[in-house]
């Protein structure tokens, strides 16, 4: 794209990193099944395994079609480059492999999705990498939280499921000041309602799986790096020398690529949890049409919220998009087009409420995903953060009577529809509760 203008969100979407084909003049990128790619020479091989120059040998490491992702995905987040994952978990150990190892700490909010937090305090810790969650991502206390070992802040730009929105900025200068990177999870909200290194951040991550794709087809991850935090010393696997490749420094021989390269040369390589071709395509379909799918998607969500709002059978509702929601005006910042489609709420009656409720509805799928184009429901407490101790929940704001939503495209009155069904089945639940 022509370097001398600045295209909007969605021109970008359809056309970065995706020229027409120079090959076939195919206007759709093409899929590059193929595992392996063939050398010039013996020489031009030596080059490429020795990252003294650029292009395709495996694609474990790189593939043209992933690579159009990566660039699209890159130019919509604002960053310098991106490393597409096998998943959105994948993306996560990719990121902290790439800065972290046994030793080393990380301060991570405690508003977190249950499949993060166990992979940080389990397989982290086995690992030899300790993280600190801190309650409610307060940027103070996890400024307090860092020590001489630690390496990155970390948190969700909506927590998932409470909806919590991060104060990507103050995160921003708590870590700046410890001279580490912020990385974001950016899943819940998708490039196109919040952009975080725009306010701050450094490394954005994604499942892939959820809102870049749309349509719960793809497992996928990616690691989004804005190229502009300044590796020093403390980061010893970016610039100290590498063993890897006979002492090669990726600092000094990379600059601002320093951080992409090690985590694709490196803990990509060696972790083998590449995306597949196949995958990439889908994702770049996906990322087509991310700005219409959300924007729509946004707006039910807010007349979903509304609707339960005014419901006596709820308790609560959280949905930073509500006026007298806690978030409403952290959201007003870094989410200013709108709050996203994925909110939570508490049933009177609490688990066999929920389990009533959801049991009852016909037009959400209970399925443990968000993000799809169709309407999802799920009880977290006893699926995605059921792993999770009692204190993990209370601390990720997960209860008995929570229920998640992430609202599709359907009609909404039609989904009014089927949630006023669940809620009465609910208010029966509720009801055959014995009282103490």
């Amino acid at each position: 794209m022509p370097a001398d203008r600045r295209f909007g969100f969605r021109t970008r979407a359809l056309h970065a990193g995706t020229p027409p084909d120079p090959a076939t003049g195919a206007r759709a990128q093409p899929i590059y099944l193929s595992s392996a790619f063939v050398f010039d020479s013996t020489a031009h091989a030596t080059e490429l395994f020795s990252l003294r120059s650029y292009g395709t040998i495996y694609t474990r490491l790189g593939n043209p079609t992933v690579a159009a992702f990566e660039e699209k995905i890159a130019s919509l987040e604002g960053g310098l480059g991106a490393v597409a994952t096998s998943s959105g978990q994948a993306a996560q150990i990719v990121a902290v492999l790439a800065l972290a190892q046994s030793g080393d700490h990380l301060v991570a909010s405690a508003n977190l999705y249950g499949g993060t937090v166990t992979q940080f305090a389990v397989t982290l810790a086995r690992l030899g990498i300790e993280v600190a969650f801190v309650a409610d991502g307060d940027p103070a206390a996890m400024a307090r939280a860092v020590t001489p070992r630690t390496k990155a802040l970390y948190a969700e730009t909506i927590g998932n499921p409470r909806g919590a929105v991060a104060d990507i900025g103050a995160m921003a200068q708590a870590a700046h000041a410890a001279g580490v990177p912020l990385i974001i999870d950016n899943t819940f909200a998708s490039p196109y309602l919040c952009r975080p290194i725009e306010h701050g951040a450094d490394i954005v991550l994604h499942s892939g799986t959820k809102y870049i794709c749309g349509h719960g087809t793809v497992m996928a991850g990616v690691v989004v790096d804005a190229g502009t935090f300044a590796w020093a010393e403390k980061h010893q696997l970016i610039t100290q020398p590498s063993p890897g490749y006979h002492g090669m420094n990726f600092r000094e021989t990379f600059g601002e690529y320093a951080f992409l390269l090690r985590a694709r040369a490196e803990v990509l390589r060696d972790l083998g949890c590449c995306l597949s071709p196949m995958d990439a395509w889908l994702l770049i379909q996906g990322l087509e049409s991310l700005a219409i799918r959300v924007e729509a998607q946004t707006r039910n969500a807010r007349a979903v919220a509304d609707f339960l709002a005014q419901r006596e059978e709820v308790a609560w509702v959280r949905y930073a998009g509500l006026p007298d929601d806690p978030e409403f005006r952290r959201a007003q910042r870094y989410l200013p087009v709108g709050a996203g489609a994925i909110l939570t709420f508490g049933l009177r009656g609490g688990r066999p409420a929920a389990v009533a409720f959801i049991e009852a509805l016909q037009l959400w799928s209970h399925v443990a995903n968000v993000g799809d184009v169709k309407s999802l429901v799920i009880h977290p407490a006893s699926t995605t953060h059921s792993q999770l101790t009692e204190e993990e929940m209370a601390a990720a704001g997960v209860g008995p009577d929570m229920v998640r939503l992430s609202v599709g495209l359907e009609d909404v009155d039609d989904l009014l529809w089927d949630l006023s069904n669940g809620l009465q089945a609910a208010h029966g639940a509720a009801l055959a509760v014995p009282t103490a």
